[in-house]
């Protein structure tokens, strides 16, 4: 008989999950929600425990210690045919001897759906998935676009609760896996099954996810929708491997907070005495030489880099004379990303606007 815990909405809970291979600890306390009908995203580098994770919600793999609870009803022990989950592999796993048609029915057959239910369903999921004109080739005469495609088509037809994916993208090239992350957020809205999949792109993550977590060293660091984590990350690891930003070393003095750029007002000052701020290159703002006020810092354009929309700009800040000899500050470069279309060239000299808003503090604490 399963458990019963308290659940106000139905989706996913994993509760203080830890598995150790050997001596290698893998996943160390890890709790997550994922709301039913939503996109979450496990975000990642390699080896960061993301994959052992999806693993143990698929019940491929048992937790050394924790649970994993559906609707409320722990399904730990659970074997992975008892789980109204399924798994889209990285591999796809399609079978080679099977065409397509075949290779999405197999689950039913499997499970005795009636012919007439089995043609039914492949026919629905084959439309749906724009596979309809390749229901008799086999997997070697798919392109890696159509064989995911299959693959997906495969799971999904088995109508599961949830829909787990382990880096679905990363065998296509950078053009096809565009218009497949397109495909893919469609598809999650109109079947409004919840989708959880891993990946280690960050830009992917963003792009398509309702919540992501971002996972290291088998901890969740932070969870939260994309705008929140990428724009308000809670430590330095989250905030570089989101994208480019900047790393201010920091003492806290009342409301203000001096850096090596200078003394900066922040909207939410941080709790700490000593620690660290960290600001995006786009939410830096460029202004003539000649602006003053507060959060201002002055500062010589050491590299322009254009790309097309943007303009990239590595900075040195001019020098500030220490005024903690016990906590020494070094201001270091500063990037800059601008929309503009104003010419800036190397080697000259501009004012830099830290807005408030878009100093964020830095704790570097696991949640």
């Amino acid at each position: 008989m399963t458990s019963q815990i308290d659940f106000v909405d139905r989706g996913l809970l994993v509760r203080e999950v830890s598995k150790n291979f050997g001596p290698t600890a893998v996943l160390n306390v890890v709790n997550l929600d994922v709301r039913q009908g939503e996109f979450f995203t496990l975000l990642g580098p390699s080896g960061c425990g993301k994959t052992t994770l999806l693993r143990i919600i698929a019940g491929l793999e048992l937790p050394d210690t924790g649970k994993v609870f559906l609707d409320g009803q722990d399904i730990t022990p659970l074997p992975a045919s008892k789980r109204q989950i399924n798994t889209v592999f990285q591999s796809y796993a399609l079978f080679p001897h099977l065409n397509t048609y075949e290779n999405v029915a197999f689950g039913l057959k499997a499970r005795r759906f009636s012919h007439q239910d089995v043609a039914e369903r492949v026919g629905r999921y084959l439309e749906m998935l724009s596979l309809g004109d390749l229901e008799k080739r086999y997997p070697h005469q798919l392109s890696g676009g159509q064989k995911q495609r299959v693959a997906l088509a495969r799971a999904l037809v088995n109508e599961p609760q949830i829909l787990l994916l382990d880096e679905p993208m990363s065998a296509l090239d950078a053009h096809l896996r565009a218009r497949v992350q397109a495909d893919l957020r469609r598809l999650q809205r109109e079947l409004g099954t919840t989708f959880i999949m891993v990946t280690h792109d960050q830009e992917e993550a963003m792009m398509i996810s309702d919540h992501l977590a971002v996972m290291n060293d088998g901890q969740v660091l932070q969870i939260g929708p994309p705008r929140d984590v990428y724009t308000k990350p809670t430590n330095q690891f989250v905030a570089e491997f989101l994208g480019a930003t900047n790393i201010l070393s920091a003492v806290r003095h009342g409301d203000r907070v001096m850096t090596g750029l200078g003394d900066f007002m922040m909207q939410h000052p941080p709790d700490w005495v000593k620690g660290s701020l960290t600001i995006r290159p786009e939410h830096i703002e460029v202004e003539r030489p000649d602006a003053f006020g507060a959060n201002r810092v002055k500062a010589q354009v050491c590299e322009t880099l254009y790309s097309g929309a943007a303009l990239d700009l590595l900075l040195e800040p001019e020098p500030l004379p220490n005024l903690d000899p016990d906590f020494p500050i070094k201001p270091g470069q500063v990037k800059v990303r601008t929309y503009t279309h104003d010419h800036i060239d190397r080697g000259e000299y501009v004012n830099l606007y830290f807005p408030p808003s878009h100093l964020v503090a830095l704790n570097d604490k696991p949640i």
